[in-house]
């Protein structure tokens, strides 16, 4: 299918072939048949794209601060690769999308052949949740319903300011969001005033009965404000204008009357003046987008409904308002329409938007028909399909986020293995790396790629919840496996994986492997070969300066992402556990905080007891400051020491011979892990971590982790 995306290094847009999505439980798989640009939004974002270097720091400050924080820590060259990895990518755009339902499974209220409105991107076929999702009713036609959306942003914001009948409204910003903003008001019983700059824009405003002030003929909006008031001062303010500029919140402030109430609805400078806002006890508020549930996954990706008593105006209720109030012609959008444009000429319409020297405003995409229930193109060929070689690894990679992109497909494409494959979600980045890095294929079928008899190594780099099925789907059909860490989230998950290498078909067991890179480190290496000839138990020390990670992020939720121990923790159980070279015996777990303060997971001390009398104390912590080290490592046995920071700086004190190894660039081993797994397929050797180790690692990073939370 087609997709309009934007090259973010460049600002580019292109229509670029990609993978039809899947359809999943609770989510609706949608034809789509019109989609609306948000010039707005989506003319800031072309135009950010498209700025120069000095333009796109001086916008994102915060950027810039966090560019050299991670210069301090990890280098210089480790920094440029990732910046350049996060430049690389490719961004879907789009979000008001019209189509008619394909498939709906466990999606109730929805079927095959209905109409709907989602937040879906310019795509051919989207996947959306159900929640994002409403039905259009009969009386609205589809180029009405591209605009509900954009509708619903408006009567957020009108809900936060909570207007009641005759009051006096000012909106600042008669783009879509805004003339939208002018027709709900006006609905709600108010007089409204609109401001904006350009005269058309103001001419549809007084068609919908709203005042206006014309800021290119010079009028100047506070005296307009004062005068349409009565001098009494605006009951509340929306901005739905899109600007840097900290003007509009400030004139918003000197138009209200005395506790009136202002909504931020679009973008706008925030450097306030306390005394317009002191003296008048002004209320602020900044809308969050459609509605309550927005950026909430419970909602939003879970599909759990907020109960109707307890809030109700959710998203999908905000789109169903804008719907009834389009069917009712209470909603006037199709004056707003400017332009239209077939899918194969959407490039043309973001240059269009771009080069802002024709007027333009509600820009429709249409899309050819397409026939219901006809099967899609998941999977989509890149490259022809390089020639076999005995014994050579045949890949397919499942997940292509940043890790993937990153790290593990740039070394798997420099290994010069059979690059078969690519899978993920939504089919772009798949795509996108496919085609980067020569895959023959990229897919959103992931079950079929791991069933293709021509693949016999599977590396997964999924989020963490969907790791343990799809390394048990790849051993059932004979692969080699090497996935992220970790292996599992729950100890039920680690047994089920062991039965399935146990039971894997073929003459010879698969091999399975963690990214457990940190042991295959140089440095580390090196401390290992040292350590091997130092006699009597050794005592390590890692501290780990993991940086704070909001609560509500998936790699907090137990569930998802197992929280940090288990996510992240791992990696340093292993590095113990390879640095000792033992069994680990006994382990021990403080958290810091109490029950009653809320103890943290990602503020532990765990200390591990081995079975050949070493020790190892692993602080992982949260609460640290970014410019010191984010990992050291420290080896005390037979009156010597060993310590090494952030995989750059290894010293050694006591050690005849050997002082200090340095490197350029910090190298944490994940290309020589990778290097390694490959070799032992080609060699046929076993896995380069014992699966042993694998499952003893797993099974009491699991136990740690289930500890902390307790």
């Amino acid at each position: 299918m087609r997709q309009v995306l934007q090259e973010l290094g460049s600002g580019k847009t292109v229509l670029a072939e990609v993978p039809e999505p899947g359809a999943s439980a609770g989510s609706l798989r949608i034809l789509t048949r019109r989609s609306l640009i948000s010039a707005g939004t989506e003319r800031m974002l072309i135009e950010f794209g498209r700025a120069g270097w000095v333009e796109r720091i001086r916008r994102q400050p915060e950027r810039v601060r966090q560019v050299m924080d991670k210069v301090r820590t990890d280098g210089l060259v480790a920094t440029v690769a990732a910046v350049r990895s996060k430049l690389d990518q490719m961004l879907p755009l789009g979000y008001c999308n019209v189509g008619e339902v394909n498939d709906a499974l466990d999606a109730p209220g929805f079927a095959a052949g209905d109409r709907v409105v989602s937040n879906g991107p310019h795509a051919e076929v989207v996947a959306v949740p159900v929640n994002l999702c409403a039905r259009i009713p009969a009386a609205v036609s589809d180029d009405a319903a591209a605009f509900t959306v954009i509708g619903a942003i408006g009567l957020q914001g009108m809900r936060l300011a909570a207007p009641t009948l005759g009051e006096s409204f000012v909106v600042t910003g008669l783009g879509l969001i805004g003339l939208m903003t002018v027709q709900l008001l006006r609905a709600n019983g108010c007089r409204v005033l609109g401001i904006d700059p350009d005269p058309a824009r103001t001419a549809l405003a007084r068609g919908f009965g709203a005042t206006t002030v014309e800021l290119g003929q010079g009028e100047d909006p506070l005296t307009a404000a004062a005068a349409f008031t009565s001098g009494r001062g605006a009951d509340g303010v929306l901005i739905t204008a899109a600007t840097r500029s900290d003007e509009p919140v400030s004139q918003a402030a000197r138009m209200c009357r005395k506790r009136g109430r202002i909504v931020l609805v679009g973008v706008a400078g925030l450097q306030l003046n306390r005394a317009d806002f002191y003296e008048k006890e002004l209320t602020f508020q900044v809308s969050c987008s459609y509605g309550p549930g927005r950026h909430d996954p419970d909602y939003e990706q879970g599909g759990r409904d907020y109960p109707l008593g307890l809030v109700r105006w959710t998203e999908q209720r905000n789109f169903a308002a804008v719907l009834e109030l389009l069917a009712s012609r209470q909603l006037d959008v199709l004056p707003l329409i400017t332009h239209r444009f077939a899918l194969a000429d959407a490039p043309r319409a973001y240059d269009l938007l771009a080069a802002g020297q024709e007027p333009s405003l509600g820009v429709l995409l249409e899309y050819p028909p397409r026939s219901l229930g006809a099967p899609g193109a998941r999977t989509v060929r890149l490259a022809p399909e390089p020639a076999s070689a005995p014994g050579e690894p045949s890949v397919a990679v499942v997940g292509a986020g940043n890790y993937a992109a990153r790290v593990l497909i740039p070394a798997l494409a420099r290994s010069g293995v059979r690059l078969l494959g690519i899978a993920s979600y939504g089919g772009v980045s798949a795509a996108r790396l496919g085609h980067k890095y020569g895959f023959s294929t990229a897919t959103t079928d992931t079950a079929a790629l791991l069933s293709d008899p021509r693949v016999n190594t599977v590396v997964v780099a999924t989020r963490h919840d969907t790791h343990a099925a799809f390394v048990q789907q790849a051993l059932a059909a004979g692969k080699h496996v090497f996935v992220e860490k970790p292996l599992g989230l729950t100890a039920g998950e680690i047994e089920s994986i062991e039965a399935a290498l146990q039971a894997a078909p073929g003459p010879q067991r698969p091999l399975l492997m963690v990214g457990f890179n940190r042991r295959f480190a140089p440095q580390i290496v090196r401390m290992k070969a040292l350590l091997q000839a130092a006699p009597g138990p050794k005592s390590f020390i890692v501290t780990v300066n993991a940086g704070a990670v909001p609560a509500d992020h998936w790699t907090q939720a137990a569930a998802v992402g197992g929280g940090r121990i288990i996510g992240e923790g791992c990696h340093f159980v292993d590095l113990l556990r390879f640095l000792a070279g033992a069994p680990i015996g006994h382990w021990d777990l403080a958290t810091a905080g109490t029950a009653a303060a809320g103890a943290r997971e990602d503020q532990v001390s765990i200390t591990l007891k081995f079975t050949d009398g070493s020790t190892g104390t692993l602080h992982y912590f949260s609460n640290g400051h970014a410019s010191f080290p984010k990992e050291r490592i420290e080896a005390f046995c037979s009156g010597r020491v060993l310590q090494l920071d952030n995989f750059r700086r290894l010293r050694a004190y006591g050690w005849s011979g050997f002082t200090t190894m340095n490197l350029w660039r910090q190298d944490k081993g994940q290309r020589a892990c990778l290097a390694a797994f490959l070799t032992a397929i080609r060699e046929g050797r076993d896995s380069p971590i014992p699966i042993d180790e694998l499952l003893e690692v797993s099974r009491i990073t699991i136990a740690l982790g289930e500890a902390a939370r307790r």
